[in-house]
């Protein structure tokens, strides 16, 4: 039995599609509604808090390997009360998504460091492990959807940085792959990214050039970056995100990793590929 959590989210909900109806599989959410079109023969969905440390032993208890995604950067306690679990549970191998910045040591945010923190528990906790560490979603890119569709802008920091960003799906398929055959994967770290780096001011260019219509880069100053994402996340969080952007300007996230096609066999999908596959949220 394998078990996902963020079954629902931008890399979840592919990881359940992949591995649905070739393993059996359990979706931890903590709102099994959402996740109800995903269950199956052999697909169940449960409910589940990484704040109930209950909620978990018993989602974990029969699993063999599982998918770890958190997502609160002001706490631990997610992470350890899952690892807890999982040991009590027996569970032998968990894959765990965390960032490609925990490898590079200029990268200090909150973001970046909490994911090193739960780097460490994982390893330290007796468990086989897989990290899976991507550079940028792709996907991320959607938050720009609205003003493409009415005014015909994207809104971004820092124009010219290029970054080497990766799709969600690619993402999926590797942790499908580790999650599989945990012999080939267990103590490995997987850094994963895009074929190539490219600028928000390219990717502007490539979606304009899918749409067949003009759109026009408006570069945000930092401090209207932060306003936006002030709206969204907490103060501390917010700010992580601002200064992780600043230090993509160093060159530091255009680095390209070949282990998406060492794994997968086939070339990273590129920015085009991922834009032309979500092209309706960007029409008017």
């Amino acid at each position: 039995m394998i078990l996902l959590t963020g079954a629902t989210g931008t890399v979840g909900r592919h990881v359940a599609r992949r591995l649905c109806g070739t393993e059996p599989l359990r979706l931890l959410t903590r709102d099994p509604r959402r996740a109800a079109g995903l269950a199956g023969p052999h697909t169940e969905v449960v409910g589940g808090d990484f704040e109930d440390p209950g909620s978990l032993l018993r989602a974990l208890t029969g699993v063999r390997t599982a998918l770890l995604v958190t997502a609160d950067p002001l706490t631990h306690a997610h992470d350890e009360n899952f690892l807890t679990a999982a040991r009590t549970a027996g569970v032998r191998h968990v894959v765990k998504l965390t960032t490609l910045s925990v490898t590079e040591p200029d990268a200090t945010d909150l973001v970046t460091e909490w994911q090193r923190e739960n780097e460490r528990l994982l390893c330290a906790s007796g468990l086989a492990w897989t990290l899976l560490r991507p550079r940028t979603f792709m996907s991320n890119t959607l938050s720009w959807a609205r003003s493409v569709r009415e005014a015909g802008v994207v809104r971004a920091l820092h124009g010219d940085t290029e970054v080497a960003a990766v799709d969600p799906r690619d993402i999926a398929d590797v942790a499908a792959r580790a999650l599989t055959d945990s012999e080939g994967h267990a103590g490995r770290a997987h850094p994963l990214t895009g074929p190539e780096a490219v600028s928000p001011v390219r990717q502007t260019e490539i979606l304009a050039e899918l749409l067949e219509r003009p759109l026009v880069f408006a570069e945000l100053a930092e401090d209207q970056a932060l306003e936006r994402l002030l709206e969204r996340y907490p103060a501390e969080v917010a700010h992580a995100l601002v200064e992780s952007s600043a230090r993509g300007r160093e060159g530091t996230k255009a680095r390209v990793e070949p282990t998406v096609a060492e794994v997968l066999g086939r070339p990273a999908r590129a920015y085009r590929d991922w834009a032309a596959d979500h092209l309706t949220a960007f029409r008017a």
